[in-house]
């Protein structure tokens, strides 16, 4: 999963790991490791990212083209 944390913690005044970390209840490590990609949040985690940064989850995350679900074709 790709992620655009490190991007909107630039654009808010430069925020640390640790800040969002404390802001979101969790360690610091466990930011750095969702920034990585090593480590997917749970959705209450996301949910909580997003709202500091006032971003949708959708903003915030996006799947891989890998994760994504493949798309059929119906029939007429």
């Amino acid at each position: 999963m790709k992620n655009r944390i490190r991007y909107y913690r630039h654009i808010n005044n430069e925020m640390t790991q640790q800040a969002l970390a404390e802001a979101v209840k969790v360690t610091r490590q466990t930011i750095i490791a969702i920034e990585k990609g090593s480590f997917n949040p749970s959705v209450r985690l996301a949910l909580k990212m997003a709202h500091v940064f006032g971003v949708t989850v959708e903003e915030l995350f996006q799947l891989d083209e890998e994760e994504l679900p493949k798309k059929t074709e119906s029939s007429p």
